[in-house]
């Protein structure tokens, strides 16, 4: 995908969480059941940095629980980080406005802001980056602010699983893009709450996200799927740092 075409459908999707923030949001009160899956299987004392925190749920979640570590969410949207803003006696949480797409320029000074990070999330958010050279710098900027064993769990859209979510995609026309510029699995949704809006979505595959771990220095440790009321609209990986 040429970087033009990738900024026009980072400024979409941008545009969309600025506008579309509080309603939005609305959607998003409850923690998903693979989400909670996840919760799981932590410690307690992770130091988690959760890239696309959103409004702020898992925080949210995380304190309820207990959690023992750190915590700083990142995300571009004001309006949800907004909402995210609370403090909880006892759980260290911090927000930040940042954009992912820059995640490689700033993982620098993300790296010194926490003792050492051993848990990074990115719930529903590589989904909403658009072309695989864009993807793989964010991801090796995760492997970065990992040590050797570190932890990287995300959780992706699979949207082609509802018949009812299919009915949501667009011609690429609606957002002055030709399908000629986009890449195989990239999708044109809209969007129905508190007026119509359009989002850039991947749909990806597991052996597309197998590649991705083998490219960006991780090991594929679980896949699962979870979430919708058949059980597979979330398609959850967790992945292991193994080589710098």
């Amino acid at each position: 995908m040429d970087s033009a075409v990738a900024a026009r459908l980072l400024q979409l999707n941008r545009e969309f969480y600025t506008r579309f923030g509080g309603s939005f949001s609305a959607t998003r009160q409850r923690i998903q059941p693979g989400v909670r899956r996840v919760l799981e299987r932590l410690k307690g004392d992770e130091n988690i940095l959760d890239l696309g925190c959103g409004n702020g749920w898992f925080a949210r979640e995380l304190a309820k629980r207990g959690h023992r570590g750190t915590y700083l969410g990142l995300d571009f949207s004001l309006p949800l980080l907004r909402e995210a803003e609370f403090h909880a006696e006892g759980f260290s949480a911090r927000f930040m406005e940042a954009d992912l797409s820059q995640l490689a320029v700033s993982s620098d000074q993300l790296s010194v802001i926490s003792y050492q990070w051993s848990l990074v999330t990115a719930f529903a958010v590589l989904h909403h980056i658009p072309s695989r050279k864009l993807r793989v710098e964010i991801l090796r900027a995760v492997h970065s602010l990992l040590p050797p064993g570190g932890m990287f769990i995300h959780s992706n859209w699979q949207f082609l699983n509802s018949e009812k979510l299919r009915a949501r995609i667009q011609p690429w026309e609606a957002a002055g893009v030709s399908k000629s510029e986009v890449e195989a699995g990239d999708y044109l949704l809209d969007w129905r709450s508190g007026g119509q809006g359009l989002r850039y979505v991947h749909h990806f595959s597991e052996a597309e996200l197998q590649g991705l771990a083998e490219e960006t220095g991780f090991a594929v440790q679980e896949v699962f799927y979870s979430d919708g009321e058949t059980g597979d609209l979330g398609l959850y990986e967790v992945w292991q740092a193994v080589r710098n």
